[in-house]
C-alpha cells in the first residue's frame, strides 16, 4: 500500500511578497498557528476562463504551503451573485446577471445558481481545495447594509437621492496599496461622471434601484442594491472578523476594489484590515490579458473537448512564478501535458516496482522547502522534486517524496501511484495472461492484451507498469503553432507572389476563394492558408485541399489567434515578394495581380488593393475606388514583403479584423508612402460571416475598440490625410 504523504513533513516558513508594502517579507499569522485567508471569487454570470483560475490556483498552493507550515487555515471565497465588475458599470446601473439572465431567459437567482454549479466543477476538475466558506452576496445584503450605516455614523459617507457614497477625502490612507493616491487618480478607472458624487473618485456604497429592477433589497434609503467593493468588506468580516491575514486575488483587483476594501473597512472599524496582500498576474493569450473583452478567452471546457486533462492547465501554471504574466497557448500545454504524462509513468513505475528505502531524503526537503519559502517559487519547488525523481534514490524513497510534493502541488500523483491497487480480478488475470504470452514470445498476442478497457500495460525492463487508460496522453495528431512568432519564418522570397487567407469554419467560403486564386494566379506563387481554430470538419476539408492542391499549404493554429496575429503569422510565414492578404469573403473574377504588380513595384508605393477608403477628417470614412486612397480594406490588401516588414507588420493587438487595416494603411502614410486602390472591377465580396455572426451591439464594440486604438496612434495626424496633401 501507497502511504498518504505527511505534509507537516515539509514544515516551511514562508516569505511573500505583500503589495501592500511592496517586499517580500515573512508570512506573521496574528495567531500563531491559525489564518484567516479570504479569495476574491467569481461573478457567476458566464464560465470562469483560465485567466480567472490562475488566481484560484495560487490561492490553492498558498493554502497548501500554509498547512505545510502547520497551520490551521480558513479560507473564505465570495460567491458575487449580484453581477458588478467595474465601478463604471456600478455607476450606470448595470448589473451582468441581470443582463445573462434576460439574454437566456432565466431569472438572475437561475443563472446565478447554475453558473455556481459550474464554477465549483471546474475548481473540482483542477484539484483545488474546497474553501470552508462560499458567501453569497445575495445572502449577505444585511451584513452590507449595516457596513454602510456604520460607515455613515463615523462620516466616512454620504447619502444622495438613495445612492450612498463613500468619500474617499475621508480617508488619508488611500492609495496605499495600489499607489493610486488622491490627487493622482488613475484617468479613466471611472469614466462615468456622477452629479451626486461631491469627488470623482467617491464610489457607491449603495445604489439607488431603478423602477422594476429585478435585483434590488430594502434599506434605510429606499429599494436599491449594494456595490461590489462593500460585498467584499461585509463577507470577508463577517467571517474572518475585522483583521485578516491574507487576501488573494488578481492584479487586476488591486485597483480600485482592493483599494476600497481597505477603505471600507478601516474607515468602518478604525484599524488595520489585512496583514498580507498577494496578487497573482495576468494569464495573457496573444499577448493580451485573457478576457472576455478581448475575445481571447479558454476555459477547462474546452480544452476537455479538445482532448486534454484539465491538470495539465494546473500543471502547465506550476511552471511560471506567481508574479510573473505568463503567456498560455495550447502549444504550451500541450508541452505541460506530455510533461505530466512523463511525471505520472515515472511515480508508477516507482510505486509498482518498489524496492528497499535507501538514502535519506531529508537533503531534499530542505532544498523543497527553501524554493517554495522564497516566495512560493513553484517552479523551483518542482525542479527539486524532478532533480529526486531522476536521482540515485531508493524507488521507494523517490515515491515517499514525490508524494510529500505533491500535498503542495496537487498534482494527485498518490491517485496515480495507486492505480495498480484498484485491478480487478478480469483485469489482472488479463495482465497474468500478456506475461504468458510474451514469455512465450507470442507477441502478438500479448498486444492484444496490452489494452484493456481501463488499464494500459507497459513493459518496462524491470517488470510491468500499468496505467489507467484515461491518464495516459494521446498522440500528437496535427502540428500546430500557437503565436506568430512559433510559425516558421521565410528564409527567402523566391516566388512572385504569397495569396495569405485566414480561414476559420464556413469551408465553403475557403474554397471558393482559393478556387478562384488558383484560376488567375502567376506561375511562381503560393496559396498559405491559416486555419485559425476551425471545427474538425472544416479542417479536414482544408487538409484535402492542401493535398489535392500542391500550390496551397496550411498552417494550424492551435487555438483562434487574433485577426493581426494571424495576420502577422502569414506575413511571416511568405515566400514571395509581394503579399496579397484575402479574406474568404472575396471571389476574384480575373488576373488581379496583373493590374497589383506594377503599382507595387512604383517607388513610393505602399498598400495597394481593389477598395480603399478617404477621410477629411480621421473619423469617418467613406470607401473610394481606383486611386490614391487613405487606406486600402484588409479584406483584399496587397503589399510588397519588404514594405511589411519596414513598417512592423500586422498589429496582434487588432484582435477584431475591423479597423487593422487603417492602422496598417496610416503606418504606410506616416512611412511616406501612397496606399493606391486599383482593380475593384475584378474582385467581388460575398456575405463575411464572421461579422453575420455578430450581435449588432458586439459588432459595434469590437468595431470601436480597435478604433479607439487606431485614434489613440493617429488621431492627430490630419496631416497624412489624402485630401492634406
Amino acid at each position: 500500500m501507497i502511504a498518504e504523504p505527511d505534509p507537516a513533513s515539509l514544515f516551511i516558513v514562508l516569505r511573500l511578497y505583500n503589495t501592500l508594502s511592496r517586499r517580500i517579507e515573512p508570512f506573521v499569522p496574528r495567531e500563531a498557528g491559525r489564518v484567516g485567508m479570504y479569495t476574491c471569487g467569481p461573478t457567476v454570470y458566464r464560465d470562469v476562463h483560465l485567466g480567472n483560475l490562475r488566481s484560484y490556483l495560487l490561492a490553492d498552493w498558498l493554502r497548501r504551503a500554509l498547512v505545510a507550515e502547520g497551520c490551521a487555515v480558513t479560507h473564505v471565497k465570495n460567491i458575487t451573485d449580484v453581477g458588478h465588475m467595474r465601478q463604471e458599470l456600478l455607476d450606470r446601473g448595470e448589473d451582468k446577471i441581470v443582463a445573462a439572465a434576460l439574454a437566456a431567459g432565466q431569472t438572475p437567482q437561475q443563472i446565478a445558481a447554475r453558473y455556481t454549479e459550474l464554477f465549483l466543477r471546474d475548481e473540482t476538475r483542477l484539484n483545488i481545495l474546497r474553501a470552508n466558506v462560499f458567501p453569497r452576496a445575495t445572502e449577505h445584503v444585511p451584513d452590507m447594509v449595516r457596513l454602510t450605516e456604520r460607515l455613515l455614523l463615523r462620516g466616512n459617507a454620504y447619502e444622495v437621492d438613495g445612492t450612498v457614497y463613500f468619500s474617499v477625502a475621508s480617508f488619508p490612507a488611500y492609495g496605499r496599496l495600489s499607489g493610486n493616491v488622491q490627487g493622482t487618480l488613475r484617468e479613466g478607472v471611472r469614466a462615468e461622471l456622477d452629479p451626486h458624487k461631491r469627488a470623482p473618485a467617491d464610489f457607491a456604497l449603495w445604489k439607488r434601484a431603478e423602477p422594476g429592477r429585478a435585483l434590488s433589497w430594502p434599506s434605510p434609503w429606499g429599494a436599491g442594491f449594494p456595490g461590489w467593493h462593500i460585498e467584499c468588506s461585509a463577507m470577508s468580516t463577517r467571517y474572518l472578523g475585522e483583521h485578516i491575514d491574507l487576501h488573494t486575488g488578481g492584479v487586476d483587483n488591486i485597483f480600485p476594489h482592493h483599494e476600497d476594501e481597505i477603505a471600507q473597512s478601516e474607515a468602518a472599524f478604525g484599524s488595520p484590515f489585512v496583514r498580507h496582500w498577494v496578487h497573482g498576474a495576468h494569464l495573457l493569450a496573444d499577448g493580451v490579458k485573457m478576457a472576455k473583452s478581448s475575445g481571447n478567452v479558454t476555459t477547462l471546457d474546452d480544452l476537455l473537448t479538445l482532448g486534454y486533462d484539465p491538470m495539465a492547465f494546473r500543471y502547465l501554471c506550476l511552471l511560471t512564478r506567481y508574479r510573473a504574466r505568463m503567456n498560455f497557448t495550447l502549444g504550451a500545454l500541450r508541452q505541460a501535458a506530455e510533461a505530466l504524462d512523463h511525471l505520472r509513468q515515472r511515480i508508477r513505475c516507482y510505486a509498482q516496482l518498489g524496492g528497499a528505502g535507501g538514502d535519506d531524503i531529508e537533503p531534499w526537503r530542505a532544498l523543497f522547502r527553501q524554493r517554495l519559502a522564497d516566495d512560493l517559487d513553484l517552479p523551483g519547488a518542482l525542479a527539486v522534486m524532478q532533480r529526486a525523481l531522476a536521482s540515485g534514490l531508493a524507488a521507494r524513497n523517490k515515491i515517499a517524496f514525490a508524494l510529500e510534493c505533491d500535498a503542495i502541488f496537487g498534482l494527485q500523483l498518490t491517485e496515480v501511484a495507486r492505480e495498480h491497487e484498484a485491478l480487478t480480478a478480469a483485469e489482472r488475470h488479463a495482465v497474468t495472461e500478456h506475461v504468458a504470452l510474451r514469455s512465450r514470445r507470442r507477441f502478438k498476442g500479448a498486444d492484444a492484451m496490452r489494452r484493456l478497457e481501463r488499464v494500459v500495460v507497459e513493459d518496462h525492463p524491470s517488470g510491468l507498469v500499468l496505467a489507467r487508460t484515461e491518464r495516459r496522453l494521446t498522440g500528437r495528431t496535427r502540428r500546430t503553432v500557437m503565436s506568430a512568432r512559433a510559425v516558421p519564418h521565410a528564409r527567402s522570397h523566391e516566388l512572385s507572389w504569397s495569396i495569405l487567407v485566414v480561414s476559420r469554419d464556413h469551408a465553403e467560403d475557403l474554397e471558393r476563394a482559393v478556387r478562384s486564386v488558383l484560376r488567375v494566379m502567376p506561375q511562381f506563387a503560393e496559396v498559405v492558408v491559416l486555419d485559425n481554430g476551425s471545427a474538425d470538419d472544416a479542417a479536414e476539408r482544408l487538409a484535402h485541399l492542401v493535398k489535392r492542391e500542391r500550390r496551397v499549404r496550411a498552417v494550424f493554429a492551435d487555438r483562434a489567434l487574433g485577426e493581426g496575429a494571424a495576420r502577422e503569422a502569414l506575413r511571416l510565414n511568405a515566400r514571395g515578394v509581394n503579399q496579397l492578404h484575402l479574406d474568404p469573403s472575396v471571389e476574384l473574377s480575373d488576373d488581379l495581380f496583373a493590374l497589383l504588380e506594377p503599382v507595387l513595384a512604383e517607388d513610393g508605393t505602399g498598400l495597394a488593393g481593389p477598395w480603399g477608403l478617404v477621410s477629411d477628417d480621421l473619423r469617418s470614412f467613406t470607401e473610394a475606388t481606383d486611386r490614391e486612397v487613405d487606406a486600402v480594406q484588409g479584406y483584399c490588401l496587397a503589399a510588397r514583403s519588404d514594405t511589411l516588414a519596414r513598417l512592423g507588420g500586422f498589429d496582434p493587438r487588432y484582435r477584431f479584423y475591423r479597423n487593422l487595416d487603417l492602422a496598417l494603411s496610416f503606418a504606410a502614410r506616416e512611412a511616406g508612402l501612397r496606399n493606391i486602390s486599383v482593380g475593384s472591377g475584378l474582385v467581388r465580396r460575398h456575405a463575411h460571416r464572421a461579422w453575420e455572426a455578430l450581435p449588432d451591439v458586439e459588432r459595434e464594440r469590437r468595431s470601436r475598440k480597435n478604433f479607439d486604438r487606431f485614434l489613440k496612434r493617429f488621431g492627430d495626424r490630419r496631416d497624412l490625410l489624402v485630401a492634406s496633401v
